[in-house]
């Protein structure tokens, strides 16, 4: 029976000393998630159609929600094979958690803060473990277990080169993570990164057919064919396909048929979606309007620092909730250096509509009050 390599008392561990209840562990980590902020700012950030005024169109914490049921339906489906022996409560909590730290506007707005940080970069998955880790409830983190941590931040579901997934020769050393190249510890973090792939492509399509960019026509025949035209469809065919290819397998990864259908499927998201002269336009506008973002942040940190009271000389609501921001997260934050981390941290937790309304503020001038 396919297990995961290491000692279940590594994957149970946490940073922090906590008293257990009734709760399952990773069921306890599943409603930490749910309870805290960051994931709750998920419902106002959309997935590839930033700020849309269709309330139907998909919002990442619609995406999670669906990256964690597929991946707890398939650690069931392998389990019933006889062959696995797969938590699904894990699963799930790593699918609830794996976006926690992604920026507004999509993976736009994560290249664009990115340029602002270069040769630095930003990655969602990097900042979605320094989100529970490190900066939930103010600097405290969420203190998860290591297993679902580590399922977050190696979850990379843009990766398509790799067809058979398993688990990391050794445990990771998260705080030493800096790219996408690391296998999670778990065949359950494995899973996540497969139903990330299954989650996201059927519903862009679907969010692209009624932004008109595309029709059900254009879809690739073979993709109608095998895979389906719609959300549903995808996600069974996929999920299916990936239970019974691995159930006698010692790694998780789909046929070759269906991988193939797959990329193909990615191929045409990107050619006809993401790459949409539409959607160029407007990531266009969103690079810019974060850099200047970013800018207008760095100016006020350079001239006021920690010394909170003196950021309402700007007389603008951005410059009042920035320092409070910061004042808030004093225990994270104690050096004039980390400015740009602070910034990062910053913008990367805003959502949609909450970072255009800043970008306005920040744009427009102040109005002049006239007395009398």
């Amino acid at each position: 029976m396919n297990k995961n390599p290491f000692a279940e008392e590594l994957y149970l561990s946490r940073s922090h000393p906590h008293t257990p209840d009734v709760r399952d562990e990773y069921f306890r980590d599943q409603t930490k998630i749910i309870h805290s902020l960051p994931f709750r700012r998920l419902k106002h950030k959309t997935q590839v159609f930033f700020a849309p005024d269709n309330d139907h169109i998909c919002t990442r914490i619609e995406h999670v929600l669906h990256v964690a049921t597929i991946a707890a339906s398939i650690c069931r489906g392998l389990n019933k094979s006889g062959n696995w022996d797969l938590n699904q409560d894990l699963a799930y909590a790593i699918g609830l958690g794996h976006d926690i730290g992604h920026a507004p506007f999509g993976h736009e707005g994560e290249r664009a803060i990115a340029a602002c940080i270069a040769p630095k970069t930003f990655l969602h998955e990097i900042n979605s473990y320094r989100v529970v880790e490190h900066l939930a409830n103010c600097g405290e983190g969420l203190n998860l277990t290591f297993a679902v941590k580590d399922g977050i931040i190696c979850h990379c579901g843009e990766d398509f080169a790799t067809t058979q997934l398993r688990p990391a020769a050794k445990p990771n050393d998260l705080e030493k993570i800096t790219g996408r190249n690391q296998m999670p510890s778990t065949y359950e973090g494995c899973i996540v990164r497969l139903a990330d792939k299954i989650a996201y492509l059927g519903r862009d399509i679907e969010d692209a057919i009624k932004a008109k960019l595309i029709t059900k026509k254009d879809i690739p025949q073979a993709v109608q064919r095998e895979l389906g035209t719609n959300n549903g469809e995808i996600i069974s065919t996929l999920s299916l396909d990936l239970i019974h290819h691995s159930a006698d397998k010692d790694y998780i990864g789909f046929s070759p048929e269906k991988f193939e259908l797959l990329s193909c499927l990615r191929t045409f998201n990107y050619e006809h979606i993401y790459h949409n002269a539409q959607m160029r336009q407007r990531k266009e506008t969103i690079d810019r309007r974060i850099a200047d973002l970013f800018d207008y942040l760095r100016t006020l940190f350079d001239r006021y620092g920690f010394d909170f009271p003196s950021y309402d000389k700007e007389g603008k609501q951005t410059a009042h909730t920035f320092a409070n921001y910061i004042r808030s997260m004093q225990r994270v934050y104690t050096q004039l250096s980390q400015r740009d981390e602070i910034i990062v941290d910053y913008i990367a937790g805003m959502t949609d509509s909450y970072a255009l309304s800043v970008m306005e503020d920040v744009i427009l001038p102040n109005s002049i009050k006239f007395l009398g």
